[in-house]
């Protein structure tokens, strides 16, 4: 085991998606959200986030100034612990290229997400006003898909379905990547083994944590993952029924102070 981590048997360790459990969609942050992982980490445990976010999608200062201990982003194609890089899964350029040609073939629209960059054409999302927010939050570090293939860093895609056959992209693709449907017509494409959950239980291997001692709050389909490794489950309160049927304990919505009314429930605090 590397230095860098010790194996303590009392620690746990909590991971917390961002969108819809932490922030809401205008970034709001509760203040007993931050104050609730304060007290976690002060009483000797962890505070994750895990995202379906690629790392280059992670800015918001407010989030990060928290402090968290590490980041698991992009599915858990990239972990993150004391400001380290601990795994790293991007794509093979040729399987980008034949993986954007087979999507724009098929109408849909797609955002390549890499460590340090967002790439999409504009054009395939005409007036969307979640891209101008995407450009608002992430600035210069978004990139056109088309002109700038010699500097194509990608770990995952995420993708509007609306105009597309579903079930024929699904065929298209499953064989290399594994697919999170969500309610609305969007999708994420990320590589086969690769999910929230695997990125939890790298996180266990390298801290020499059990997965039993794992706590895992979320409210969307791409948290389900987490959900079945975690030792505890926890779905906000504005989470859809399908998330919170699968958890372990539903807390209050985001603005009812949520994270901080369970952290205190299971005695985290």
């Amino acid at each position: 085991m590397s230095e860098l981590f010790r194996k303590d048997i009392m620690k746990k360790a909590v991971f917390f998606d961002i969108d819809g459990t932490i922030l809401d969609e205008h970034n709001y942050i509760p203040m007993s959200t931050a104050e609730g992982i304060h007290k976690l980490q002060m009483a000797g445990n962890y505070a994750f986030l895990c995202t379906g976010r690629s790392r280059a999608f992670v800015k918001n200062e407010s989030l990060l100034s928290i402090g968290f201990d590490g980041i698991v982003s992009g599915c858990g194609t990239m972990i993150e612990f004391q400001n380290k890089v601990i795994y790293y899964r991007k794509i093979d350029h040729d399987q980008i290229k034949k993986t954007i040609t087979f999507l724009k073939e098929h109408q849909v629209a797609a955002i390549m997400e890499g460590r340090f960059k967002l790439y999409l054409d504009q054009e395939d999302f005409g007036d969307d006003m979640y891209i101008a927010r995407l450009r608002q939050e992430v600035g210069g570090e978004m990139a056109p898909i088309t002109g700038s293939e010699s500097e194509w860093e990608v770990s995952k895609f995420s993708c509007a379905t609306e105009h597309a056959d579903l079930e024929a992209v699904k065929k298209g693709l499953e064989k290399d990547y594994d697919l999170l449907i969500h309610d609305i017509p969007v999708m994420e494409i990320v590589p086969k083994g690769c999910s929230k959950g695997t990125g939890i239980l790298k996180v266990c291997e390298q801290l020499g944590i059990a997965a039993e001692d794992t706590y895992a709050f979320g409210d969307s389909v791409n948290d389900l993952p987490m959900f079945e490794v975690a030792g505890c489950s926890v779905a906000m309160g504005n989470a859809n029924d399908r998330v919170k049927q699968k958890a372990d304990f539903v807390t209050k919505a985001l603005h009812d102070d949520g994270i901080y009314y369970a952290l205190e429930y299971f005695g985290l605090l």
